[in-house]
């Protein structure tokens, strides 16, 4: 895959469509804290509701067409120094490079645009070997196993916790 076709932008209420078409799907959303979206109606209310509002969450785009999304999350307050990161990419997309591309342009980008950011962190549950793989890639150091950390559809998941400082260089 050629990294100059990858790119990250904001949402637009006209990626409503491309959204869905990887959304809705189960296996998509398997690890994710989020079910499927069950109707397009239901993904342009939560482009418009949490993706476009949201402090830091970008559509993955190939060739500038939405087919997955990163969000980085800071926290508030005292902790306003850690941030969290999520992701996901349609299955059609996934074993091709695309997220370790996109995950290096967030980390690069996001420390620039939120200058009091320290650490960003990515919970992956223990049996998810890609986005293991993925953020190891990128530069992320897995530092341990949360046991029975986060609830998440219908059970309580260990996950294991991976951080990226500020200092630390993009693999």
């Amino acid at each position: 895959m050629d990294p100059k076709r990858i790119s990250l932008r904001p949402f637009k209420l006209s990626d409503a469509d491309n959204f869905f078409s990887w959304a809705k799907d189960e296996r998509v959303t398997h690890y994710l804290r989020w079910n499927p979206i069950p109707s397009r109606e239901e993904a342009l209310n939560y482009l418009k509701e949490v993706a476009i509002p949201h402090p830091w969450q970008r559509s993955i785009c190939l060739d500038d067409r939405s087919i997955g999304y990163v969000s980085i999350k800071p926290e508030s307050g005292s902790d306003r120094h850690l941030a969290e990161i999520e992701y996901a990419v349609g299955l059609e997309y996934w074993n091709q490079g695309i997220v370790t591309v996109a995950l290096k342009m967030a980390t690069s980008t996001v420390f620039k645009d939120f200058e009091y950011l320290v650490r960003i962190e990515g919970l992956v549950e223990e049996e998810n070997k890609g986005s293991q793989r993925v953020l190891e890639k990128v530069g992320f150091k897995k530092e341990g196993l949360l046991r029975k950390y986060v609830f998440n559809k219908g059970g309580i998941r260990d996950m294991f916790i991976y951080s990226f400082l500020s200092t630390d260089k993009i693999m």
